[in-house]
């Protein structure tokens, strides 16, 4: 028989959809460590994106003759987020098909892209590393600064520390069950024989499969605000790294993908952008300016402007939970009420 097994195939659609978590989750971290730094600098690259004290390392690789990271120096950034769609949908038509040739011509696919990207980011790090501008202010002859694939390097003083992220351990993961079931499906082969008990066990474990889909499906789909990882998240708009939490905000998509803002005039700017549709937006959303940790609708919160209130890019405006705490804000910091729609 080389039928996939009702169970097995319910955890590759359970894989498959896992994959979708790549897709609001950074899945590679480069993290540099220096007693100048003991708090760390690090960098997070998602499907698509750069977040994390990238403007700093450049400008700490800038005095060694390395080259400027951004976003358009990564081809890869353009296509990514459909080559994991296509391993989604793949591994859906897998789990639909249920053939055991069908999930090994798949796992081979996806042990081959995961070798892809690591001899893609190696060749990177090593073009990054070597290929250094002759007039820069230090230069050691002979030494390179080729960031490590992954573990941990020395490079001069710094420490550097190159590991997947949450969503390179969701690709680990979601890879693991795929090989997993193919070797329990290959080993079971042909010697499976169903007997009407075993037919009872089957049906009962389907159920219960079905019912463990059901609630990952409705987790998976479940959007929430994120706290702040300050010193590590990115404002979505103005790229500048996340100092603060108390004049920032996040817009979160119907699909839960979650944008971070250091300062609410960078979230008004996102949204009169148009990137995303508002009929996409699920929630706008402001951090709390007496509880960063409390994040509140734009729409009920309150608002306080000016006065010795500064912001990181200049709206000097913040949100508050309640008009007592806002007027109390107002009133010791010399600003004005104002509202969401106003708000410039």
């Amino acid at each position: 028989m080389n039928k996939i097994s009702p169970f097995n195939r319910m955890a590759l659609v359970a894989a498959s959809l896992l994959l979708i978590l790549t897709y609001f989750l950074p899945v590679w971290e480069i993290t540099l460590m220096a007693p100048q730094y003991p708090e760390g600098l690090s960098m997070q690259i998602w499907l698509n994106q750069l977040t994390g004290q990238v403007e700093i390392i450049n400008g700490l690789n800038h005095y060694i003759g390395m080259k400027h990271i951004k976003v358009e120096m990564f081809p890869e950034f353009t296509y990514l987020v459909y080559v994991v769609g296509a391993f989604i949908v793949l591994g859906l038509l897998v789990a639909a098909l249920g053939r055991l040739k069908a999930l090994l011509a798949y796992v081979i696919l996806l042990l081959a892209g995961g070798v892809a990207a690591m001899v893609d980011f190696w060749m990177w790090g090593y073009d990054y590393g070597h290929n250094l501008d002759p007039t820069a202010a230090i230069q050691v002859p002979g030494f390179s600064y080729q960031p490590p694939l992954i573990g941990h390097k020395k490079l001069l003083n710094f420490d550097a520390y190159s590991y997947p992220d949450s969503g390179g351990w969701v690709i680990v993961v979601a890879g693991l069950i795929f090989i997993t079931v193919l070797v329990l499906e290959w080993r079971r082969g042909k010697k499976l024989k169903t007997s009407p008990m075993l037919k009872g066990t089957v049906a009962s474990t389907k159920s219960f499969a079905a019912l463990l889909m059901l609630a990952f499906v409705l987790s998976a789909c479940q959007s929430g605000p994120q706290p702040f990882a300050i010193g590590k998240d990115g404002c979505h708009f103005c790229k500048m790294t996340l100092m603060t939490a108390q004049f920032g905000g996040e817009v979160i998509t119907k699909k839960g993908k979650v944008f971070k803002f250091d300062d609410l005039h960078c979230m008004k700017g996102f949204l009169k952008a148009g990137d995303v549709p508002q009929s996409d937006i699920a929630q706008v959303l402001t951090t709390d300016y007496a509880n960063k940790d409390q994040f509140v609708s734009v729409e009920a919160a309150h608002f306080v402007q000016g006065g010795a209130l500064r912001s990181p890019m200049g709206s000097n405006t913040a949100g508050f939970a309640t008009k007592e705490a806002a007027d109390a804000a107002a009133t010791q910091s010399g600003g004005k009420a104002v509202d969401w729609n106003g708000l410039q």
